[in-house]
């Protein structure tokens, strides 16, 4: 018999390769032996994911030094954790549209919405929609510039600031999807509320995952936020600028739609 992953010739009574350590699989593919593989991958409790999960909430730093030490075995890696994020964003967006549009309706917040901020409120909802998975990928190498600069440390260059926010990242936006969806099943009035609340939940966790990261006391660690916030928001501001002008060069908005209704 030989592994059908690495080519390496079994005995035939063995359960896993000694060479790839792949499982030996012995029977057609039907469904029953294809949701027991993703139950045994995806909902096992004991498995990598769940224990990254856990491990990402209680103690951060070992799951992210554990990578960037070499270990590979332990913990889900960054870009699979990414990745399966980026599914489920996808998969989240297509119920949020389907069910549930009117919660991203940003016209309740505007008192005097012109045409302008409508076509513009429509365009970034669907600019979300679309460009998602491109939007957290620009995301999170912005994160890490800022991050190396914030929190100089030669213990991590800045390809391991990278793996430090494809951790956290990941983990928060799956949390943040989960719990929106319970939101809007309960009451969809919340939503926006919610969001804003699981945003600044957001920013406490990476002040706890940094904390630990660097184990900065709470004077350093309040210096390294008030050193962060201003440079995250210049950057916001200019990304914004940028994203503005493009926004106007190439749609179909003009300023005169912004202009108030007489």
């Amino acid at each position: 018999m030989i592994c059908k992953n690495c080519k390496r010739l079994l005995p035939q009574q063995i359960q896993f390769c000694n060479g790839c350590g792949a499982k030996v699989i012995r029977n057609r593919l039907t469904m029953r032996n294809l949701f027991e593989d993703f139950a045994y991958r995806y909902l096992n409790y004991d498995n990598k994911f769940f224990q990254t999960i856990k491990t990402l909430f209680t103690k951060p730093e070992e799951v992210i030094e554990s990578y960037v030490n070499g270990t590979r075995k332990k913990y889900v890696n960054p870009i699979s954790l990414f990745a399966i994020n980026i599914t489920l964003s996808g998969l989240y967006i297509l119920i949020i549209k389907k069910y549930f549009s009117e919660a991203m309706d940003l016209s309740s917040f505007a008192m005097q919405e012109t045409e302008g901020q409508a076509k513009l409120n429509e365009s970034i909802m669907s600019s979300i929609y679309d460009y998602s998975s491109l939007i957290s990928s620009i995301i999170i190498p912005a994160l890490a510039l800022i991050s190396i600069i914030v929190f100089y440390n030669k213990k991590f260059n800045y390809t391991e600031h990278l793996v430090v926010y494809l951790y956290t990242m990941s983990l928060f936006s799956m949390v943040s999807m989960l719990t929106s969806l319970i939101v809007l099943n309960i009451n969809i009035e919340y939503f926006m509320t919610v969001s804003l609340l699981l945003y600044f939940l957001a920013f406490v966790y990476h002040c706890y995952v940094f904390k630990r990261l660097f184990h900065l006391n709470f004077k350093q660690l309040l210096l390294k936020i008030l050193l962060f916030i201003p440079i995250f928001f210049i950057g916001y501001i200019g990304v914004s600028l940028i994203g503005a002008i493009i926004y106007f060069i190439f749609s179909d908005i003009s300023l005169k739609d912004f202009a108030p209704k007489t």
